[in-house]
């Protein structure tokens, strides 16, 4: 039987860019992942789709399963056989029982290897603006469990050395003991009026903190209702907070924003707006599926010398094309003087992926405007191939017919509705807590309204839906959708740049 191994891999504190390459590479050769509960689902998407998965998160009071049940489901899925992967928040060794989990691995005489995870002691302070240590305000720091009570038989701290000696205190998990946190503190000499800082969810998009003293943070917990997961950090740096503050001043940050376009395109959007500080939730409305039967598209392969142009309207249409294109044998080569034309800078650049720059580009990016880029710029009577997507516009079409082209419109694919995301969509619009939705083509509109209950616009009153341009935005209007914003520019950046000005306009 094939030896396994366990890796005890921390994914840090929850922002999923913190976690670490050699941890990424270790997950996606996983044959069984063991993960706790505050493992972000962007980090689970590195799991291989063959690869077993076991929930064993911890909740205060509420335990999947009991930390010596974990144990052994970890020594159990190496012997046999497996490459386990256990997911752990933060570090493994920062208050993560890793140490135990090891341990009994070796007991048990089973393979293992850490992966270090960056824990929130440092990340989380970092995020709100807050060194740990500074070489004017902190020599040193402490990192401290907040679980120790109150009627312990012993103390776990040495409270004495934490308030003389150790000038950054940080304590995970304490927001619930917090009242006797500083009540120990107080009494052994640290000054009311030392500053404290609580970062609820740090790192995240929900990240939210809290600034107050000694004297005061436990009446600011209290009326804030506060709860974990927080961390509390006590001392002379959380000064620096009103300077060193960034990620909360970032231009997007705490907007909640829906994006519908189909998973294979949407990171584009989705990372420009995380940048931006938003909480991005990408719940596409549309999926490409390739036509069955390409046969009319292999015919203008064999014949494609015929062309005097060919015209690509989506991104898409330029990664189907060529990847059959290639596939049967040709290349660049056979397109030698036919011209080319690209309906916006996002499909011009997908062309240039494949080695070709678009000949032709309207200067607004819709088809009525590409047709007459191409009439103005064609001999009459020119032969040209469109491959495009089912269901498509027949504006394109009618305009260069009408101009005495002669057409071939193939299709490659077609725009179909994507019901995966039905349940969370409708469970995020009950929240009522969606600032923007943003909308890439028509059909992106269509399917969502399918998608979706009208008894859901009522609650949509303060969404703003942002639309790649006047086409889609027309789509948006047809269904009687409140405040439509429509990108200057017809582009991912275009619809960006709408978000965030609209943003600064609502913050003045």
């Amino acid at each position: 039987m094939k030896k396994g191994k366990v890796y005890l891999t921390g994914v840090g504190p929850g922002d999923p860019g913190l976690f670490t390459l050699k941890g990424k590479a270790i997950l996606e050769k996983a044959t069984c992942v063991i993960f706790d509960k505050l493992v972000s689902s962007k980090i689970l998407d590195f799991i291989p789709n063959d690869c077993e998965r076991i929930y064993v998160g911890k909740e205060s009071g509420m335990h999947t399963l009991s930390q010596d049940k974990i144990n052994e489901l970890l020594v159990e899925k190496a012997k046999a056989g497996n490459i386990v992967v256990r997911l752990k928040g933060g570090d493994p060794f920062v208050f993560g029982r890793g140490g135990e989990e090891a341990l009994f691995c070796k007991d048990n005489n089973v393979e293992f290897e850490i992966i270090p995870g960056i824990t929130s002691a440092i990340a989380v302070p970092a995020y709100a603006g807050i060194p740990v240590t500074h070489r004017d305000y902190a020599s040193s720091f402490a990192v401290i469990t907040g679980h120790e009570k109150k009627d312990q038989k012993r103390n776990i701290y040495r409270w004495d050395y934490l308030v003389n000696v150790v000038d950054t205190l940080v304590f995970l998990m304490g927001v619930s003991n917090l009242q006797y946190i500083v009540s120990k503190l107080l009494e052994f000499g640290k000054s009311p009026k030392t500053p404290v800082a609580i970062i609820h969810k740090g790192t995240l998009p929900e990240q939210k903190s809290w600034i107050g003293s000694l004297d005061s943070i436990v009446g600011i917990a209290q009326k804030e209702n506060i709860t974990a997961p927080s961390i509390i950090i006590v001392g002379e740096t959380v000064d620096l907070k009103n300077k060193l503050n960034w990620v909360e001043n970032k231009p997007l940050w705490g907007k909640n924003i829906i994006v519908t376009r189909a998973r294979a395109q949407a990171s584009l959007l989705v990372n420009k707006l995380e940048i931006l500080g938003a909480n991005v939730i990408s719940l596409p409305t549309i999926r490409i599926q390739k036509e069955s039967n390409l046969n009319p598209l292999y015919k203008a392969f064999e014949n494609i010398r015929s062309y005097d142009w060919i015209v690509f309207t989506s991104v898409n249409s330029v990664a189907i094309f060529f990847q059959e294109f290639l596939k049967k044998g040709y290349d660049s080569r056979n397109l030698y003087n036919i011209k080319i034309a690209a309906i916006g800078p996002a499909t011009a650049k997908s062309l240039i992926d494949f080695g070709l720059k678009a000949d032709l580009m309207p200067e607004e990016y819709i088809q009525e405007k590409l047709a007459e880029a191409i009439s103005n710029n064609a001999t009459k009577c020119s032969k040209i191939l469109l491959p495009r997507a089912r269901g498509s516009r027949k504006q394109l079409v009618e305009k260069l017919v009408q101009e005495q082209h002669s057409v071939n419109e193939v299709f490659l694919y077609e725009a179909v509705q994507d019901s995966s995301s039905k349940e969370i969509l409708t469970e995020l619009l009950n929240l009522e807590s969606i600032d923007y939705i943003t909308f890439t083509s028509s059909s992106t509109v269509h399917n969502f309204m399918k998608l979706i209950n009208k008894e859901f616009l009522k609650k949509l009153k303060n969404t703003k839906f942002v639309c790649i341009g006047p086409i889609t935005s027309d789509t948006e209007k047809s269904y009687n959708l409140p405040n439509p914003i429509v990108a200057k520019e017809y582009t991912i950046d275009g619809m960006v740049e709408a978000i965030t000005t609209l943003k600064n306009k609502e913050t003045r």
